[in-house]
């Protein structure tokens, strides 16, 4: 896939999403990424066009981006959530994800718990029968950081501290991120029980049992919503 075509198909299933889920009178929780962009860009259309759009942002990008298109924000517990729309990293054919490549999980999650709907848009790449191929983010309290990684290798993963400009990057929350490579994710739901019991984990990038929906878009300009695998 070129990618000017894997651009398009971000593009389209952006779009798509919120024209198929949002209402004029909507709050959504938006989400962060390449392919989110595309749904707060759609999103600040309506809103410019009059809807009554509110957000609540996954992450401060999200945030930043909601206030330039004039989308209003609110905060996690200000009204109900109806609809949730954010990319993946990678979605398994029972709609468990892979999220956190851009660093806000943690967020992306409550979220994502709190929508009363959660629509995850991919491009076909994005699509795997198991998760694994893209290691794994855990967002981890720094003074815990040497201590988890312990506990995670010993599950055995390998475990890379993630860096910006040669420095731990920081999450919104001040936390330090862990890419932790598992290859094949056999059990997404034992394994995210196993990592939130390691004292001094925030957050897995595992999302299991939360999605509603799944738009994948394809580099020949379709939009599918699979079924999900049981």
């Amino acid at each position: 896939m070129s990618a000017d075509l894997e651009e398009r198909a971000k593009r389209n299933v952006g779009r798509w999403a919120v024209d198929t889920y949002v209402r004029r009178d909507t709050c959504i929780g938006l989400g962060s990424g390449s392919t989110a962009l595309y749904a707060i860009q759609r999103a600040g259309e309506l809103a410019r066009e009059g809807w009554n759009l509110r957000a609540v942002a996954t992450s401060a990008e999200t945030g930043r981006l909601c206030r330039e298109y004039g989308i209003a924000l609110r905060d996690l517990t200000d009204e109900p959530i109806d609809v949730a729309i954010d990319g993946a990293d990678e979605v398994a054919a029972d709609w468990s994800l892979t999220k956190g490549g851009g660093g806000a999980l943690f967020r992306e999650k409550a979220v994502a718990i709190a929508a009363h709907t959660f629509v995850v848009i991919v491009t076909e790449r994005k699509c795997v029968a198991k998760l694994g191929a893209f290691p794994l983010p855990i967002e981890v309290v720094p003074f815990s950081r040497k201590f988890v990684t312990g506990r995670i290798e010993a599950l055995g993963a390998q475990v890379t501290l993630r860096e910006r400009d040669g420095a731990p990057f920081a999450t919104d929350n001040g936390n330090v991120i862990l890419d932790c490579k598992f290859r094949t994710i056999a059990a997404p739901a034992q394994l995210e029980a196993a990592l939130r019991n390691v004292h001094g984990v925030v957050a897995t990038g595992l999302f299991v049992g939360l999605t509603s929906r799944v738009m994948v878009g394809y580099d020949d300009g379709t939009i599918v919503e699979p079924a999900r695998a049981t």
